[in-house]
């Protein structure tokens, strides 16, 4: 039984148990004639939550170990002599599961009896034209001791699969008959039910610290490994980065921040104006049927998948910059261009700046407004030095935001600013990010343990410490303008 089948009867058993505890908390107080601590509908609550939560737990922590287990069994099983020279153990193992994937499907299909797969070896014909009708081509001779591994791979998983089906549903059934047998009038089921839904609350709300600590703590590690490999110094201090996968490599930082920063204040430049002004026209200025209007229209911007705005700024902004611009002043003779990328990136964080900014003004509270009125203020004096200001902690979150996102982004810095990474104060020339560099530094068949590869990571870390170190200095700024006002 699959994962999405268990759960699916899980959950089939937790409603059963609702409406089951439920109705015998009703025939209980009926037959003894007595009133109920709870609601009939907390007692139906309890038996679910016993029903659903541990089997869910036990689910995600049978998920996360047996992975691992299963992998680090059937790595021992592989020796040395059946990897490749100049090939890597990961890749081995990869092999190994696409080969258990197959087996299964060809199984599946009935290409084979399970009595067959047992007996047979890696020399084989038949199996290999079954893998090959599966999508599973293999290129040279399989090492007999790779595809006994995928078997075992493939055993290993069946088990712990069945292991997994009987536990979840021998937990689920036991406790839900167990918190049924306990319901009584007297039983506090609301307290129990409150309870088991403030521990889910506070999992929940541990999850995106987890989810950070997890990030950091693999960027951390993979860093420094890649430091134990390749120079810190040579990293954040060298101008060249050329990545050379057979040795040789300069994997020099400033290129790519420099192409990073010089995008993203591009793109803030054409954004940020733009939005604050659109912003205070929605917010000060339109009336409510120019508002229905404008608002929506301008939000469909952040709707636009981001490989549309690369392709626009690589069929047209590009060359018209390219054939306007830069090739008439001298410039650069490349459609591909830190303008080119900076322009369309500010166009497509319009929404965040504007849409933010719009509700942040609209929170100003009316009374200062009219008391900049009624000491003889314009609108648009009562706009720039009351409600500009008031809002301006708002409005520089929002603008972070929006720097975030352009850090972050990828694809329109793929097509439409190319992937030269040097240091260039010419805007018609082709630069890189970060971001590009981690995408194409992990892509691709490579040892996972090279100093190219592990470099992403450590480009990663640099991202995060400098974008935490930009939040730092905003929340300096907000809490400061914000005692101003308070």
């Amino acid at each position: 039984m699959n994962v999405g089948m268990i759960i699916l009867v899980v959950a089939v058993l937790a409603v059963l148990g609702y409406v089951l505890g439920r109705r015998r908390a009703l025939s209980l107080a009926a037959a003894r004639g007595r009133k109920l601590h709870s609601l009939p509908g907390y007692y139906g609550q309890t038996v679910a939550l016993f029903a659903a939560v541990p089997a869910l737990l036990v689910l995600v922590a049978w998920l996360l170990v047996q992975p691992m287990l299963i992998e680090t069994r059937v790595s021992g099983m592989i020796p040395d002599s059946a990897i490749p020279d100049g090939g890597a153990r990961s890749l081995v193992m990869a092999d190994v599961r696409r080969i258990a994937e197959g087996l299964d499907a060809v199984l599946a299909q009935g290409g084979l009896e399970e009595s067959q797969l047992s007996d047979m070896r890696a020399d084989f014909t038949n199996v290999r034209t079954r893998l090959a009708e599966v999508g599973v081509a293999l290129g040279g001779e399989v090492p007999t001791e790779v595809f006994e591994a995928a078997k075992t791979y493939r055993q290993d998983t069946k088990t712990g699969n069945t292991a997994l089906t009987v536990l979840m549903l021998a937990l689920s059934i036991g406790l839900a008959f167990w918190s049924y047998r306990r319901i009584s009038p007297d039983m506090r089921a609301r307290n129990v039910s409150e309870s088991f839904v403030r521990v889910l609350l506070i999992a929940a709300s541990t999850v995106a610290i987890l989810t950070t600590i997890g990030i950091v703590a693999s960027l951390v590690f993979e860093t420094y490994s890649f430091f134990k490999m390749y120079s810190a110094r040579e990293f954040f201090f060298s101008t060249v980065w050329n990545p050379q996968f057979r040795g040789g490599s300069e994997l020099g930082i400033l290129p790519l921040l420099w192409g990073t920063f010089y995008i993203s204040l591009v793109a803030l430049i054409v954004a940020v104006p733009l939005g604050l002004m659109i912003a205070i026209y929605l917010a000060e200025y339109a009336g409510p049927t120019a508002r229905s209007f404008v608002k929506p229209a301008i939000e469909v911007l952040a709707g636009i998948p981001t490989i549309v705005y690369g392709l626009f700024a690589l069929v047209t902004l590009g060359p018209f910059l390219r054939d306007w611009l830069a090739e008439p002043l001298g410039l650069g003779t490349s459609s591909s261009s830190v303008l080119t990328a900076g322009i369309v990136m500010g166009i497509m964080i319009i929404p965040f700046v504007s849409s933010l900014s719009d509700d942040i003004i609209n929170a100003v509270p009316q009374a200062l407004r009219d008391g900049a009125y009624a000491l003889g203020a314009t609108q648009s004096e009562t706009i720039k030095q009351v409600v500009l200001p008031a809002a301006l902690p708002g409005i520089v979150g929002a603008i972070l935001l929006a720097a975030s996102r352009a850090i972050g982004e990828t694809m329109i810095v793929v097509l439409g600013a190319g992937a030269s990474a040097k240091l260039s104060l010419n805007p018609f020339e082709a630069m890189t990010t970060v971001t590009v560099k981690i995408v194409s530094q992990l892509t691709g068949d490579t040892e996972f343990a090279s100093p190219e590869t592990l470099v992403a990571f450590a480009l990663g870390l640099t991202l995060f410490v400098i974008t935490l170190g930009l939040n730092v200095l905003a929340l300096y700024i907000v809490r400061k303008y914000r005692e101003q006002y308070e």
